[in-house]
Parts: structure tokens; sequence; C-alpha cells
């Protein structure tokens, strides 16, 4: 796994050969945080990461400068690898959390200025997951929602949807919750 850019820019780490996860390509990656940076600033926002796997992504934002991120895991070998590199950067703005995603939508009273969600691709509840995440009011007014899919899923059809981007068989779905419509 490579961190791309910021302060743990060029940065690389061994992923454990039993991960549970299907990572997010840096290619991909790559091309995201590119789009991403012409939709926010990252400096000293707030983040949540659903899905975590590697911690790719969460390690990713507290590179750019998120001031917080909050990233849940469900399996164990993926949870202690986020710890691991964690230690390693010692960076104090990652909260890792060992848990169930859904549960954890439920349950949870903080506001996120961006929300990533990489969930399997065959996960059953995957079409629900944008929905849920928009109407649990984890995302501030403002906001920005990434779901990353494969390329049979369709989320155009959801009022808050704003861009779509392929990058080879990783796909990613934008939403933003304006203000007003809360």
């Amino acid at each position: 796994m490579r961190i791309i850019s910021g302060k743990y820019g060029k940065r690389r780490f061994d992923v454990p050969t039993n991960i549970k996860a299907r990572p997010t390509t840096d290619f991909a990656r790559e091309n995201l945080f590119n789009v991403l940076g012409n939709l926010i600033d990252f400096e000293g926002k707030t983040a949540l990461d659903l899905f975590a796997g590697t911690g790719a992504v969460s390690f990713e934002l507290c590179s750019r400068g998120c001031s917080r991120v909050v990233c849940v895991e469900h399996y164990g070998v993926q949870y202690n690898f986020i710890r691991k590199v964690q230690q390693l950067l010692g960076d104090k703005s990652l909260l890792p959390v060992k848990g169930d995603v859904f549960k954890f939508i439920s349950s949870c009273r903080d506001k996120f200025d961006f929300i990533f969600a990489d969930p399997p691709y065959d996960l059953p509840q995957l079409e629900k997951i944008p929905e849920m995440i928009l109407k649990s009011e984890l995302l501030k007014p403002d906001g920005l929602l990434v779901v990353e899919h494969s390329r049979k899923n369709d989320f155009s059809s959801l009022p808050e949807f704003i861009q779509h981007r392929e990058y080879g068989s990783v796909n990613f779905s934008f939403f933003r919750v304006k203000e007003e419509a809360r």
C-alpha cells in the first residue's frame, strides 16, 4: 500500500497476505484524489471512511491534513493492520473503529465534512448504502460523500448525486447534500 500525497506521501506499507479486502487500486485512488482536490480542501476537515479495508483512503485523508479521520472496519486482520500503520506514522488524527458499519451508521452522532464508503461489491445492501448514509445526517451540510462500487450500480437517480467517475473496473459516485435541503 502506498500513500500518494501529503505529509506521508510516497510511504509504503506491506499489506498482510491474509487480508479480506479488495483495496482500491493506487491508480483509482490517485485519480479519485485528483478529482477530490477540486471539490474539497481537506485541511482541518473531518472525514469518515466506511468499510476501511487496508485504511489506504484513511491514511491519504490524514496525510492531506484532515483534523480527524474515523475509519470503520469489521475484520480483525484489516483493523490490526490499520492500527499498526497508524502507530508507525504516529498519527493521532486517525480513530480506527472495529465494528459493523451498519451499526455505526445508525448509532454515530458525529457529523463529517467528507465520507468515503467502499463496501464489498457483492454486499447485498450495497444499493441502499448511499441513501442510508445521506439520511443518517452523518454528512455535514455541503459535505461530500463518495461511494466506490462496480459498474453494475447506478446511483444517478438520487437527488444528491453530482457525478460519476470510472477508472478501469472501479467506479465512484459523488453526492452532496445542500444546506437548504436539510
